[in-house]
């Protein structure tokens, strides 16, 4: 093994321009899939934790009175999927608008009467989509007693379809790049291949096993999506570092903001897949000259 290693390290050094070009293009590639997994996997912990014991206001009905506060807990709670429930009653409701208002509850002395309704908070229990939260909503919002019922359902949806967009562009995106890229690498081991040729045909004359003759290429390919990758992530964390203390300092005042970097997972698949491009375009680039 140490042989082929030696050799497919020279051979890198002869064919060094060559090689570069393969080793960018991969990291070039493997850079923009990690770009799309630093995102899915950021969003997706962001819906996951608003998913796990989200919130919803259920407002009542004007005709309703507390009296039928009983009979209404206990309908939500046929529905399943709700923890929690907590009443507030519409004077408790403007009471917390007067405090969250502040210096500005000048208007409110002008009310002749509460306008606010009645309303139920509610904790749902952990769901694995927006679909099923949509569901218990919906079902809420079907009780006799029930107007409306809030929960993120604008801006969430908004997010969800931008979100759904933004992941098959990605996908298309990402698989067209690592064409481009494992094009390249085979196109690299066939220009290495037939720099090489006379020694090749050498070696089989003297009767050097197929093996023999492939093993330094299949070496030389895998160091290739290997190095592509590491490079990839490489640029990828300090592009990470760089702009995520940046979003902190400007967002976090404002919004709780929670970036992370990709999970250990996440950066093995993405080493092992860079490596297994390389490999694979010097599999079908040989399988194709070797016939």
């Amino acid at each position: 093994m140490k042989r082929f290693l030696i050799k497919a390290y020279a051979d890198i050094r002869s064919n060094r321009f060559l090689n570069v070009i393969t080793i960018m293009t991969i990291a070039l590639s493997i850079l923009l899939v990690s770009v799309f997994m630093l995102f899915f996997e950021n969003a997706s912990r962001v819906l996951e934790s608003w998913n796990q014991g989200g919130r919803a206001m259920v407002y009542l009905d004007s005709r309703f009175d507390p009296g039928m506060l009983i009979g209404l807990e206990k309908q939500l709670g046929d529905l399943g999927g709700i923890e929690s429930s907590t009443f507030i009653s519409k004077s408790q409701a403007l009471e917390r608008l007067k405090q969250e208002m502040g210096s500005k509850t000048g208007f409110f002395s002008s009310l002749k009467t509460n306008p606010l309704p009645h309303a139920i908070e509610i904790t749902m229990v952990s769901y694995s989509s927006f679909d099923q939260v949509k569901a218990l909503a919906e079902k809420i919002e079907a009780l006799d007693m029930v107007a409306s019922v809030e929960y993120g359902q604008g801006w969430l949806g908004r997010f969800l379809k931008i979100f759904n967009l933004f992941k098959m562009t990605g996908y298309a995106m990402c698989s067209l790049f690592l064409l481009i890229a494992l094009f390249i690498t085979a196109n690299t081991v066939r220009l290495a291949f037939y720099a090489r040729r006379t020694e090749v045909e050498i070696m089989r004359l003297v009767g050097a096993t197929e093996g023999f003759i492939k093993t330094p290429f299949y070496v030389e390919g895998l160091f290739q999506g290997f190095l592509g990758g590491l490079m990839g992530v490489g640029i990828l964390l300090a592009g990470y570092m760089t702009l995520s203390s940046g979003i902190t300092q400007n967002i976090g005042s404002y919004v709780y903001v929670d970036i992370r970097f990709l999970s250990w997972q996440a950066l093995g698949v993405i080493l092992f897949s860079s490596t297994f491009l390389g490999w694979f375009g010097c599999f079908l680039s040989l399988k194709q000259i070797l016939k």
